[in-house]
């Protein structure tokens, strides 16, 4: 199993930036294919990027793009995501996921951090 804690949540103004880090422990960080997803109140949680095992390979939701860059140091076990150009529909609470390839189901998740984004 893998435990993630995600931290840089914060208040920021819109057209601000902030990057979120999650910190990953116990099985091997690498051999995990790693996605960040957010939630607001009453809507189901969304996707909001991925990253391969190796860091080789990303993806991004149509809403992020050209904004949002994934990215993960598995020399140090963390998972990151840079968030600039941000506006206040990006407000919601960001949460760090694994999942263990093969298989396509994120298994794993941070407790989540919130970013709320002033207008």
């Amino acid at each position: 199993q893998v435990q993630l804690v995600e931290s840089g949540g914060g208040l920021v103004q819109a057209g601000g930036s902030l990057r979120l880090s999650c910190a990953a422990s116990g099985r091997t960080f690498s051999t995990y294919a790693m996605g960040w997803f957010r939630q607001v109140p009453g809507k189901e949680r969304d996707f909001v990027a991925e990253i391969s095992r190796s860091g080789g390979s990303v993806a991004s939701a149509d809403h992020v793009k050209g904004r949002f860059t994934i990215s993960r140091d598995n020399a140090k076990n963390i998972l990151y995501l840079q968030m600039n150009n941000v506006k206040p529909e990006d407000t919601a609470v960001y949460y760090c996921t694994a999942r263990l390839p093969p298989s396509s189901r994120y298994a794993y998740w941070g407790q989540g951090t919130q970013v709320t984004v002033s207008s």
